[in-house]
């Protein structure tokens, strides 16, 4: 079974090729028309680098002199690593990422998908108390309702977008909730910070620091531990569904 699907960068022969691995098959990209995968581009390296399939995963190797990769992750709110001139074997830790070639003024991008999932197969699990949820959230309320909205366009694709402001928010909730307003929002979004553990709660002896940043601070923490997903953005469609409590 292949382990992960690469996709070069467009041209006007092809904009759909893909080249499929199976675990442990190697693709060398560069300008040299030896590689597996060419791009004949005058500021990509004649021997530019490499991508591994591992399995569930893939390591990229940076064969360049000069220049340094990025990995980014689409689907994330800005994730991306770096991989450094002459690096080998970096593993790369999205299921959808973007190597992003810096070509003398242009940005190249080669996708790479790895779609292989393995998972534990152990229904009987071990005896005890069960573990505590990471984060507690009710997806029934009004706060996450405020949160999804807040993380909504990032999630629509756009790692970079930026967040919506408090009235936007209020504008996207009103077809659930007729009754939103400004302070209803920004007092749920305080709720979601102390909840979320960004902030102490008021009967802390010590408030801590401001937060600056809050929505940010929020909507990171979300997508990156998948507290909302694509798929939540539901609880925003208008269907009344959402309770009518705001905890």
């Amino acid at each position: 079974m292949y382990s992960i699907i690469v996709v070069p960068p467009p041209t006007p022969e092809d904009d759909h090729q893909q080249i499929r691995l199976a675990p442990g098959e190697r693709l060398g990209f560069g300008r040299a028309p030896g590689n597996g995968l060419p791009i004949p581009h005058d500021g990509v390296s004649r021997r530019a680098g490499e991508v591994t399939a591992q399995g569930t995963f893939w390591i990229l190797s940076n064969l360049s002199a000069r220049h340094t990769y990025v990995v980014e992750n689409p689907e994330g709110a800005g994730e991306h690593i770096k991989v450094g001139p002459g690096r080998l074997d970096a593993p790369v830790p999205f299921e959808f990422s973007r190597i992003v070639l810096p070509a003398a003024g242009d940005l190249l991008p080669i996708e790479v998908w790895a779609p292989r999932h393995d998972y534990r197969n152990d229904d009987a699990g071990p005896d005890g108390d069960t573990t505590a949820a990471a984060f507690s959230v009710d997806r029934t309320k009004r706060y996450f309702a405020v949160l999804a909205a807040l993380c909504e366009p990032r999630l629509r694709g756009d790692p970079h977008a930026p967040l919506p402001t408090v009235d936007q928010v209020v504008d996207r909730l009103r077809p659930a909730w007729p009754a939103a307003s400004r302070a209803s929002v920004q007092w749920n979004i305080d709720y979601l910070a102390v909840k979320l553990r960004l902030k102490p709660g008021p009967e802390s002896a010590d408030p801590g620091p401001r937060l600056n940043g809050k929505k940010e601070s929020l909507v990171s923490l979300a997508l990156r531990f998948d507290v909302v997903r694509e798929d939540d953005l539901v609880v925003l469609a208008g269907s009344g569904s959402a309770s009518r409590t705001a905890r």
